[in-house]
């Protein structure tokens, strides 16, 4: 079976700039950090022992009144090493606790506990979200115990009525970290802290906190090209858009190939020739227009060799055209996309056949509606600004748009594919920036929501007609180190579906 499609991300230009997120480039990801976090400290106070240790001096214990519970607070440092480390070190006051035991002999007891000390722990990051995300950490703790003991009656004080305790022992704990900006964070912990009290006994005191994290120096967004940046007076740990200034214009590209190919096969099939004639006629007529022819393999063999068999495919279509439909080969362009790329499920016989493929994306003329032979789909490549911090569409691209909305309700049934692209960097020199994958993606999606957004609310196109489709940065059409390639990385395709 044929299928008839292009991949549109291979040429076109948008002017749909690149978001830098507050987390764009990797150095970002290092930094100096510090912050206070507040709870409830509670200790397991040990009253078996107690009871037999008054027991040993011929007392019994009547009651024990036990103060578990304080308030407790740590202040902290550290140094972020990357996205998923860091190292951190702290004071800590754990707080006071104690307890209050009668005798028979009359008597009682109270006994309390300061506990207090110094941190240094290995941190663990599991970003979950842009915002949010868990972390475990590891560590040692040098704690200093102060104990203080009362008695009456009966019960005699120890020899040393306030003895101390300084030890080193471990600590670990876990938490959820939620980013209210660029430079401040929000935590919930849960830690242990082994401890000694002053006599040396062993204990664990667990704290409940909630704290505030800063980070130094990124309170202002990464510098970007002053030429291509935009002011905004809004706070700095919201998204910056930085806008290439371009064009205001419609390109479109059409397809009007899809050559399928037999395994490890790169010769055309007579019965595809015909389909190339469309392409040389249209060619011709509009002497203008260039073309990409793009290769592609399923997955059959190694990575290696179906990249050059596709690379083998374009080659002869790209040859075709030039020595038996005499196109200057000037206009065309061979690309291998090898297997990376698929349509279709490679693990059926179905699917690797439409993998086996040639598309060509070629500059279309204005008359697309004049052409003999429809294409299977037909993408519009639009060249759209974003205003700083914003994903609304401009209304000076509300005409285009209404293009597209025409277009549609003219042929009902025909469904269109939103897909949306950026770029890997933003600037030039110096300047430039490298931006991070995942966000790229998530710009990308959001900048192909709103169009669809507009289509059905302003445009009373069915929704249901409509899908968005999000590339990032996996389908660029340049190299992007020039702000001119940034620019062409840059699109957004609308790309009409015609049934079968």
């Amino acid at each position: 079976m044929k299928r008839k499609a292009i991949n549109a991300g291979m040429i076109g230009l948008m002017g749909c700039a690149v978001m830098v997120s507050p987390y764009a480039v990797a150095e970002d990801y290092s930094f100096w950090y510090g912050g206070l976090n507040v709870g409830q400290s509670e200790a397991r106070i040990d009253d078996a022992r107690i009871t037999s240790e008054l027991a040993a001096s011929g007392l019994t214990a009547t009651s024990i009144s036990n103060d578990d519970t304080d308030m407790a607070y740590k202040l902290f440092g550290g140094y972020q090493f990357n996205q998923y480390l860091a190292v951190e070190g702290g004071y800590f006051d754990l707080g006071r606790f104690g307890y209050s035991t009668t005798t028979v002999p009359v008597g009682t007891l109270a006994g309390n506990v300061r506990l207090k000390g110094f941190n240094l722990d290995l941190v663990g990051l599991w970003p979950i979200t842009e915002r949010f995300s868990a972390f475990g950490r590891v560590g040692v703790n040098y704690a200093q115990a102060d104990d203080n003991f009362t008695s009456t009656g009966a019960v005699s004080l120890p020899a040393n009525a306030s003895p101390g305790e300084n030890g080193t022992s471990y600590k670990a704990g876990l938490g959820l970290q939620y980013d209210l900006s660029r430079s401040l964070a929000l935590r919930a912990e849960a830690e242990r802290y082994r401890v000694k009290d002053g006599l040396g006994n062993d204990g664990d005191i667990n704290l409940m906190s909630l704290g505030l994290v800063y980070r130094f120096g990124r309170d202002e967004p990464a510098p970007v090209r002053k030429a291509a940046a935009k002011t905004s007076s809004m706070p700095g740990w919201l998204p910056v858009m930085v806008v290439v200034p371009v064009r205001v214009k419609t390109q479109q590209y059409c397809s009007i190939l899809d050559i399928q190919f037999e395994i490890k096969k790169d010769e055309i099939q007579p019965e595809e020739r015909e389909q190339l004639a469309v392409v040389g006629t249209f060619m011709k007529k509009y002497p203008d227009t260039t073309a990409v022819i793009e290769g592609h393999s399923d997955n059959v063999g190694t990575s290696e060799f179906n990249m050059k068999l596709s690379q083998q495919r374009a080659d002869s279509v790209v040859s075709y055209l030039v020595n038996d439909l005499k196109i200057a080969s000037s206009r065309l362009s061979a690309v291998a996309y090898g297997e990376t790329r698929p349509i279709a499920d490679n693990s059926t016989r179905e699917g690797q056949q439409a993998n086996r493929r040639i598309d060509a994306v070629i500059a279309c003329a204005t008359d697309i509606a004049g052409l003999k032979v429809v294409p299977a789909r037909l993408t519009m490549a639009l060249e759209i600004e974003f205003d700083p911090y914003k994903s609304d569409v401009n209304s000076q691209y509300f005409s285009e748009l209404g293009e597209v909305a025409r277009f549609m309700k003219a042929n009902p049934r025909v469904n269109a594919i939103v897909e949306a692209h950026t770029g890997k960097y933003l600037g030039e020199g110096a300047d430039r920036v490298k931006v991070d994958p995942a966000i790229a993606m998530k710009v990308s999606m959001l900048r192909a929501e709103k169009i669809v957004d507009y289509l059905v609310e302003k445009q009373g196109v069915s929704r249901s007609r409509l899908s968005a489709s999000a590339f990032g940065q996996t389908s660029r059409a340049a190299y992007g180190t020039t702000l001119e390639g940034q620019q062409e990385n840059r699109r957004v395709n609308i790309i009409y579906t015609y049934p079968k």
